[in-house]
Formats: structure tokens, sequence, C-alpha cells
């Protein structure tokens, strides 16, 4: 028997097999949930449709979140489909290149809003629209980053975006812990995903990650996925309104050592 037999789970912001997204996903289907996908314009769907095809994965369908006709058009698809939904997995987030290098002061106001929309405000938007079909017991799951609350070099907008979004998942979990229903967010270590690597002088920080961090390891998204499923499952049953660390103890460290002790 699997964790999560007999629940049904959507996937938003699946790109390709290096997401963290689909390392979730396998980690749920392995658990015995029914998925749903749902990706972002049709450059993506070329890629997303395979991978659906490797789970078995019968709900496929486009969403952009900017777009609120889109997000309630997909939740009605998913009424008809599933019925009712335990889990929903937000695996969204976007800045524009240029607000990903340089002075964080140099942000224009049309990345700052674009940032914020795409990155936060979708989680909401998401949370609103399926809060009628959420089973109890349910889960809704965001993914975010410790240059949320430290200055990562060149992460800028994504850091107040992702800041903004553990804000916001504090007060979902808030707003749907009557109904019975866990929100929380996963706050991976780097990983070479197609987001991250947007970001100016990801590679070098990729490469010191292990060094620093106390397990002197970098985490995958198979790590992500097995997290991702202790927090949708039973196993997690009274944790609401958590950043969950998956960084190897990472966010632990204040000055990291110059070498590795003995």
């Amino acid at each position: 028997m699997g964790l999560l037999n007999d629940k049904n789970a959507l996937v938003f912001g699946l790109a390709n097999d290096k997401s963290i997204a689909w390392g979730i996903s396998q980690a749920l289907h392995r658990e015995g949930a029914r998925l749903g996908f749902s990706y972002a314009g049709e450059a993506l769907e070329k890629r997303v449709r395979p991978l659906a095809a490797k789970l078995g994965v019968d709900f496929v369908e486009p969403c952009d979140v900017a777009h609120d006709d889109q997000i309630e058009a997909v939740a009605k698809k998913a009424a008809a489909h599933f019925g009712q939904v335990d889990i929903l997995v937000h695996s969204i987030g976007f800045a524009n290149r240029d607000e990903l290098n340089g002075y964080f002061y140099n942000t224009s106001r049309a990345g700052f809003h674009l940032a914020m929309d795409i990155s936060v405000y979708s989680f909401v938007a998401l949370a609103r629209a399926f809060q009628p079909l959420m089973r109890k017991g349910g889960a809704l799951l965001t993914l975010t980053y410790y240059g949320s609350t430290k200055v990562t070099p060149n992460y800028n907008m994504m850091g107040v975006a992702k800041a903004a979004l553990e804000a916001a998942t504090r007060y979902l979990a808030a707003d749907f812990g009557p109904q019975g229903i866990r929100v929380n967010a996963i706050s991976a270590g780097p990983i070479r995903t197609l987001a991250a690597m947007g970001v100016s002088g990801f590679r070098d920080l990729y490469k010191a990650f292990g060094d620093i961090a106390p397990l002197r390891e970098n985490v995958t998204i198979e790590d992500c996925g097995n997290a991702a499923v202790y927090l949708c499952s039973e196993l997690s049953a009274h944790v609401t309104g958590e950043v969950h660390f998956v960084d190897s103890g990472y966010n632990i460290m204040g000055v990291p050592e110059p070498a590795a002790r003995e």
C-alpha cells in the first residue's frame, strides 16, 4: 500500500525531466497518487506530454496562471475528471532574466509586478479556484528558496518574490486549516533546473554549495520528491504553514568553514 493510494494530485509548473516538479510527480506516483499535469504554453507541451505518458497520466492541460479565466477553466476540467482533489503542487516561478543579475535596485516596475504575479499570486489564485474541490486531509504545496530570507547574489527579484510566497503560504495555511487542509513549502538547495539556470552566476553557486552544506552534498529532485510525499501524506497530518528545508543543512550555516573538519 502506497502512502497516497486513492489520492488525486495536480502538479502545476512541470517543465521537463530536470524539474523539481518532475521529482515530486515521480514520488507521488510511486506512492499511489493519481496525477494530473498542467503546463504553461505550447512550447512546454512537447516536453510535458512524454513525461505524462511515462506515468500513465491522462489529465494534461495548459494553463497560463497570469489569467484567472484559464485557472478557472482548468479547475472545472479537474472537477469533471477527478471529482475531488487531495493534493495541489505549485511549482511556478518566473522573473525576467534582466531582473536576475546586477543590482536589485535596478528592478523595473513591470518586472517587479510580473515576478510577483506569476511567482506568488498564482499560488493564491490556484488555492482559491481549487478550494471547493479540496478534500479534507488534503495538502497544498509550493516551492521556495533560501534567497527569500538571505541575500543570494543575482537572485534579486526572485528572492523578494519567494519571501512573499512564504508569507502567502502562512496566510493560506490559516485560511485552509479549518477545512483540514495543510499548506506548506519546500525550500530546496540549488538544483540544475531550467529556472535556476536563468540566474546569473548559478553554476558557481551550485559548485560551492556542496562544500559549505553540513552534509557536503548537493540535493536532487528525488530528495524533493520524498519530502513532498511526507508533506502531502498523513505522515505530516499536523504540519502546516511551514517552510521545509531540503538543502543538506545549508540554511543553518552562518559563516562557512574555510576547510572541512577532520
